[in-house]
C-alpha cells in the first residue's frame, strides 16, 4: 500500500493489525467492542479495519468532517474506543472510555503494548455510516463474511496498481480495498482524493486501474488537457456513483484507448449488485432473469428497480435485522428498452409540471453535454400556474461565454417534451446542494459547493466541487429539495477539501 506518507508491505500491515487487535482484545475483552476510526489516512484505517475483523469488533470509519461531527457521531452510535492518528490538531473527542491514538507515533507505541494470542470470534461486524437528505446519518450493519463473498472470484494480480479515489468511510472505497487485497495488488491511496491529486498519483506510482464517478473522470480529463504531460497507461477504468453521459464515456475512450471500461451498480445496503463491461448506459436486461439461487436478484415494480441481496446489509443500527430474501425498493426509476434497463431518475427527484411527471435525468444529460458547462443543477421551481417549472443553473467552464452557454442549453433541450424544457436557465457563480447516495455505493448525503471565484491577478480562479462525499450508484444523481445535480466531482476527497481549476496551484 502506497500513501503520501510512505509504503507498507502486506506483512507490515498485518503486523500492525495483529498488534492493535491484541491490545483491543486485552483491554476490552469484557466488552462487545465497537470502535470508531477517526482518520482519512489509509495507513491508519486499513490496519484498524483488519484488527476489528480479527477480534470480532464492530469498526466504523467516520467521515472526515471535523471534531464536532465526530463527537456527534460518537454520541449517536456509542463507540467505546476511537482510533486516530497521533498528533492530530483536533481537540480530544471522548466516547466516555479509552481513546487510542494511532499513527506515526501513536501506533508505534500501541504496537509495543500488545502481546498474546488473538482469539477470533464468529461474528465479524462492520458499520458504514450513510446520510439522507435530512443530514442525519444511519448506520448500515454489515458482516465481513458477507462483504468478502464479492471477492471470491477475484484472481491474483500482483502487478495491478489501483488508485483509491474514494474515502474508506464510503462503501465504494471499501469495495476497492477488498478487491485490491483479494488480488494481492497494490493500493495507491493519496490523502487528498481529488482528481488533480489522483492524476499526480497515477503518474508517480504507475497506476494501472482506477475506479471513480463519471464526474471525477470529467475533471481528471480537464486536468489532463490543462497541464498536459503523459496520459497514464491505465488498463482498467471503472465508473459508478452517478449516470455516465455518452459524451463523457466517449471522451474517456479517446483519452484512454487501451483501457477496459466498466460500470458498477451498487449501494451500501445491497452491496455491488451488477457490473457491466460493455460501456453502454444502464444495465443489461438479463439481470432481471437471475434465478432464486443468485445472491443478488433484481426486478422492476411499477417502474422502480427493486433488489434482493443475500450479501448486503444485516440491517440498520438500532433496528431489527432484515431478512436475507427481503426485496427492497432502490428508489431508482427505470425503463426497459430492448435489452437495456435505462435509468430515468430518482423517485424523490420527480418534478410535477402541471400534472406531468418530469424526470431530471434526461435534462441533466442534455445540459451536461453542452460545451462550456462545468456543473449543472436541474430542479423544480414553484410556479403559481403549473405548480412547478423546470429550472437549470450552470457554472460555466473557464473562458466560456455565459450568453452562448445559455443559448446552447436551451437548444440542447429543445427536443425534450414541452413540460421538461427548462423555463429558467441561469449562469451562476456558485451551486451549493446536498447529494444523496455514493460511490459505487453508499446511500449517503453530503453538502457540496460549486463556486466561481472573483478574478485575481488577471486569472479567473474557480473552485470546483468538493469531492468527498458522493452517494449512490451507477445512475444516482444528487439532489436536495427536488433539485438534481449532474457534472459534480463527487467522490474521493475528504471533508472540506476543494479542487481548483485545472492547472492552478
Amino acid at each position: 500500500m502506497v500513501t503520501d506518507k510512505g509504503a507498507w508491505t502486506y506483512a507490515e500491515l498485518v503486523r500492525r493489525a495483529e498488534d492493535l487487535a491484541a491490545n483491543l482484545q486485552r483491554d476490552h475483552a469484557n466488552l462487545q467492542l465497537r470502535f470508531a476510526i477517526d482518520s482519512a489516512d489509509a495507513d491508519v484505517v486499513v490496519p484498524a479495519l483488519a484488527a476489528a475483523a480479527l477480534v470480532g469488533a464492530e469498526a466504523c470509519v467516520f467521515p472526515p468532517d471535523g471534531p464536532e461531527t465526530a463527537a456527534e457521531l460518537l454520541s449517536r452510535f456509542g463507540q467505546h474506543v476511537v482510533v486516530r492518528r497521533g498528533g492530530e490538531s483536533w481537540a480530544e473527542v471522548s466516547a466516555g472510555s479509552l481513546e487510542i491514538a494511532a499513527g506515526a507515533e501513536g501506533l508505534d507505541k500501541l504496537d509495543q503494548r500488545g502481546s498474546g494470542e488473538i482469539a477470533a470470534g464468529t461474528a465479524r461486524p462492520h458499520l458504514v455510516l450513510t446520510t439522507g437528505t435530512t443530514g442525519q446519518p444511519r448506520g448500515v450493519r454489515h458482516d465481513w463474511s458477507r462483504l468478502l463473498r464479492a471477492t471470491e472470484r477475484v484472481q491474483p494480480a500482483e502487478d495491478e496498481r489501483w488508485l483509491l479515489a474514494y474515502g474508506l468511510h464510503q462503501f465504494a472505497g471499501l469495495q476497492v480495498l477488498l478487491h485490491v487485497f483479494a488480488a494481492g495488488a497494490t493500493l495507491v491511496a493519496p490523502t487528498q482524493r481529488r482528481p488533480r491529486e489522483g492524476l499526480v498519483a497515477m503518474r508517480e506510482h504507475d497506476v494501472t486501474h482506477a475506479s471513480a464517478t463519471p464526474t471525477y473522470w470529467r475533471f481528471l480529463l480537464a486536468e489532463l488537457r490543462s497541464v498536459g504531460g503523459p496520459v497514464p497507461a491505465l488498463r482498467q477504468i471503472t465508473l459508478g456513483g452517478e449516470a455516465a453521459p455518452g459524451p463523457v464515456l466517449e471522451q474517456i475512450r479517446r483519452r484512454f484507448p487501451t483501457a477496459n471500461l466498466s460500470h458498477i451498480y451498487a449501494a451500501s445496503e445491497f452491496g455491488a449488485t451488477s457490473s457491466t463491461k460493455d460501456g453502454l448506459p444502464g444495465l443489461p436486461a438479463d439481470v432481471l432473469a437471475r434465478g432464486d439461487e443468485a445472491d443478488i436478484a433484481m426486478k422492476i415494480v411499477d417502474g422502480e428497480l427493486w433488489v434482493r441481496s443475500r450479501v448486503g446489509m444485516l440491517g440498520y443500527h438500532g433496528e431489527e435485522p432484515v431478512a436475507a430474501d427481503e426485496w427492497r425498493a432502490t428508489g431508482d426509476l427505470v425503463e426497459l428498452q430492448g435489452d437495456r434497463i435505462l435509468f430515468k431518475g430518482r423517485v424523490s427527484e420527480i418534478i410535477n409540471v402541471g400534472g406531468v411527471k418530469v424526470h431530471p435525468l434526461p435534462i441533466e444529460e442534455a445540459v451536461a453535454a453542452v460545451p462550456g458547462v462545468q456543473v449543472a443543477r436541474v430542479f423544480g421551481r414553484p410556479n403559481a400556474m403549473t405548480g412547478a417549472i423546470v429550472a437549470v443553473e450552470v457554472v460555466t467552464a473557464s473562458g466560456a461565454d455565459p450568453d452562448a452557454v445559455k443559448a446552447a442549453v436551451r437548444a440542447a433541450c429543445a427536443d425534450l417534451p414541452a413540460a421538461a424544457r427548462p423555463r429558467s436557465v441561469k449562469v451562476v457563480d456558485e451551486v451549493d446542494v446536498a447529494g444523496e447516495r455514493s460511490s459505487g455505493g453508499a446511500h449517503e448525503s453530503g453538502r457540496r459547493r460549486h463556486r466561481r471565484q472573483p478574478r485575481s491577478g488577471g486569472r479567473d480562479r474557480r473552485v470546483l466541487p468538493r469531492v468527498g462525499r458522493s452517494r449512490g450508484h451507477l445512475r444516482t444523481q444528487h439532489h436536495s429539495r427536488g433539485r438534481s445535480v449532474v457534472g459534480r466531482s463527487c467522490v474521493g476527497g475528504e471533508g472540506d477539501l476543494r479542487a481548483r481549476r485545472p492547472g492552478e496551484a
